[in-house]
């Protein structure tokens, strides 16, 4: 998979930028608040659907203006495609693929494949359940669509169930003869989505250990298993069927703990991954520097999981991590970065000798193959008779409005959420 080319036009703090990839590893480099992860953002979009800062689409729009457009060329083993998001303040968002219209945010997931790693992953050891199942599932649904659907459907149901259960001390005739119909189908998409996420998580165990030993000389081991929010016997696991049974069965036997706390309380919006390192909770016991490595791992697993199950080495975008990693990780994912195209941002001291970049300067929103004097040698570049095309851009933000949680399932609905399914607060 390569990104070859991005245009963005009114996007944030860029007016107008039309830049190259090469197969390479791309680096943006500049100041603070120039520009810089505005454009990563940009290219992210087209992955993931969404920003992954957790932007409104509205926040896209330059100050002043009525729209921005993003556009993305990018290839293939088979072909090459374009993908194109118009975002307005005064309608909704258009989307396009090669041409055509997308109605749906879902239909275009998993076309551009990319793999992010920005600073805030670096918490994902340390921080609530709700991180690492959103890292399932924006790693599943880039590779199974029907995951992606089976989330919206989750999601859909799960705010069903909890507005009926919010509305018994008012109307308890509607929760008694309906909680048992939102009950089951809450269990049939619990018992789809956990038999993914058990299999997805034995492909990263393998993948985390490989990284391990190549990281740490195999002086270190972890391990990854899946934490359910209700007690399933050993047969259930992994068992469809017998699965969703238990679900129902639980959904239906606790009802006057979920009116208490009003809010369905099991499922797997409350379910959480187990992290260990040499048999040790990492969360609990390994150190910032352990907790680091752990979390650079889960993420180069998603990339090499990604490249087996699809045959392409996905794009590795990199947000300004590499300030927030010791010589040693640098050096591990600067040999990792080899494999594939990479599109990065950095600001300050950063040997760029050591990444073998491409760099793109960036300053005040103007992006330039030549580290310029001033932002207005920049200014004057982009608007010459030979507007230099820079191949390096990074994602947009996302399509359509929505939580950390699940995909967005339609492009006029502005409410509509992606990926992970965070129905209501984590109970740790």
């Amino acid at each position: 998979m390569k990104c070859k080319t991005i245009k963005v036009n009114n996007f944030r703090n860029i007016v107008s930028a039309d830049l190259s990839f090469s197969d390479g590893v791309n680096l943006l480099w500049g100041e603070n608040a120039q520009g810089k992860t505005n454009m990563l953002e940009a290219v992210c979009f087209f992955s993931l659907g969404k920003s992954f800062r957790g932007a409104k689409e509205n926040e896209f729009i330059k100050f002043g203006s009525k729209q921005s457009d993003i556009s993305l060329d990018f290839e293939d083993s088979v072909r090459e495609q374009n993908l194109k998001i118009n975002f307005y303040r005064d309608k909704i968002k258009h989307i396009e693929q090669n041409g055509v219209k997308l109605s749906r945010v879902s239909e275009m997931i998993g076309l551009y494949r990319a793999v992010l790693f920005f600073p805030e992953h670096l918490n994902i050891i340390k921080e609530g359940p709700s991180m690492r199942r959103s890292y399932l599932d924006v790693a599943i649904s880039q590779l199974r669509p029907v995951y992606l659907r089976s989330l919206q459907r989750y999601n859909h149901i799960l705010a069903q169930r909890n507005k009926l259960i919010k509305s018994v001390p008012f109307d308890r005739r509607s929760f008694d003869s309906t909680v048992e119909f939102w009950s089951s189908q809450l269990a049939h998409e619990a018992s789809q989505i956990t038999k993914s996420r058990l299999g997805y998580i034995d492909m990263v165990q393998k993948e985390l250990k490989v990284c391990f030993e190549e990281m740490t000389d195999g002086r270190e081991t972890p391990s990854i298993s899946y934490d359910f929010s209700m007690k399933l016997k050993e047969n259930e696991i992994g068992d469809v069927k017998l699965m969703e049974e238990a679900y129902f069965s639980q959904l239906m036997s606790s009802h006057d703990r979920e009116i208490a706390a009003g809010a369905t309380l099991w499922g797997i919006h409350k379910d959480d991954l187990e992290i260990r390192l040499n048999g040790k909770n990492a969360r609990n016991f390994a150190s910032q520097g352990q907790q680091r490595s752990l979390a650079l791992g889960l993420k180069l697993a998603e990339s090499a999981i990604s490249r087996t199950a699809s045959g392409e080495e996905p794009v590795l975008l990199l947000d300004d991590v590499f300030s927030e990693l010791d010589a040693g990780r640098r050096q591990y994912l600067t040999e990792r970065m080899k494999r594939g195209q990479v599109i990065m941002t950095a600001c300050g001291d950063i040997d760029i000798a050591e990444t073998g970049a491409d760099v793109i300067y960036v300053k005040n929103g103007y992006f330039s193959e030549k580290m310029p004097d001033s932002c207005s040698d920049i200014s004057q570049n982009n608007e010459s008779e030979n507007d230099f095309e820079i191949n390096y851009a990074e994602n947009t933000d996302n399509d359509v409005e929505n939580t950390d949680g699940g995909y967005a399932s339609d492009v006029s609905d502005e409410n509509e959420e992606l990926f992970s399914v965070d129905g209501d607060a984590d109970y740790d």
